[in-house]
């Protein structure tokens, strides 16, 4: 493996033609505007690289990525003016531009905008102590990082609906049986396991791998710039209901929330 570039909390390497991006925010991985931002000015570094033929998006610690940091304050989603996108999402957008294949390696927990972010990759491979959970509506307010867009395309409306309006935790086995996961394999062979897919991919024809993926996600960048937008002003005004100040206290104190649609 030989060093291509770092920055803060995100390092990128290469094992041949597969470039390793890999979060390094232990043990949760909380994602934030920054993080965002470097994983899409990654992305778009490796797209102009020609030793890059595909992508392992994977993390250190026991999850993947926890989602958002509740425990701290968001002071620009209390300043932002309605219908301004929140620049989280505009850096999203940038992510899902990527023109190269990524396979994510999902360890642990993949849990509200940590499952957009494992769910934009092309593939997912997973482990019995995975765990993905669109957990939005648990915390009182909207899915959002394009998941009304993405996870239908994945797993069909139904099963996102059940997903989103419950919250529950889909382990491993469950996620590889419903395609929400590609591989499943023991936990200590997961990185391993992801490197491996990039590397049979990076074997087939860089011009028309691209090319093919192209055809195939046709309209997807489109779908999520539109779903973000809405999913932006849903999550605004939701984030100022005493719902989701009881979902978030809920959360940081293990107990189930009790709303009162307020």
């Amino acid at each position: 493996m030989t060093q291509a570039a770092s920055m803060p909390d995100l390092d990128v390497s290469f094992v041949n033609h597969v470039a390793i991006v890999e979060i390094r925010r232990p043990p949760h991985n909380f994602f934030d505007l920054a993080l965002i931002e470097g994983i899409a000015n990654a992305y778009e570094a490796l797209d102009k690289d020609p030793n890059c033929r595909a992508i392992v998006l994977c993390a250190q610690g026991t999850a993947f990525c926890a989602g958002a940091d509740f425990s701290k304050r968001d002071d620009d989603a209390q300043t932002r003016r309605p219908g301004v996108l929140n620049p989280l999402y505009t850096e999203a957008i940038r992510m899902f531009a990527c023109a190269k294949p990524v396979v994510a390696a999902v360890q642990g927990a993949a849990v509200g905008g940590g499952l957009g972010l494992a769910i934009s990759a092309d593939f997912r491979v997973a482990c019995p102590e995975s765990k993905f959970s669109a957990n939005f509506n648990r915390l009182g307010f909207h899915p959002g990082f394009g998941l009304s867009a993405t996870l239908p395309r994945l797993i069909g409306q139904q099963k996102t609906e059940l997903m989103f309006l419950t919250g529950r935790r889909i382990a491993g086995e469950e996620a590889f049986a419903i395609g929400l996961a590609d591989v499943l394999v023991p936990r200590e062979q997961l990185r391993d396991a992801a490197i491996a897919l990039a590397t049979e991919i990076a074997i087939s024809a860089p011009l028309a791998v691209v090319s093919t993926r192209a055809t195939l996600r046709k309209g997807l960048l489109e779908q999520v710039r539109a779903a973000v937008a809405h999913e932006s002003i849903e999550q605004d005004w939701q984030r100022k209901t005493e719902d989701f100040k009881e979902g978030v206290a809920a959360m940081a104190a293990r107990r189930e929330p009790v709303f009162t649609g307020k």
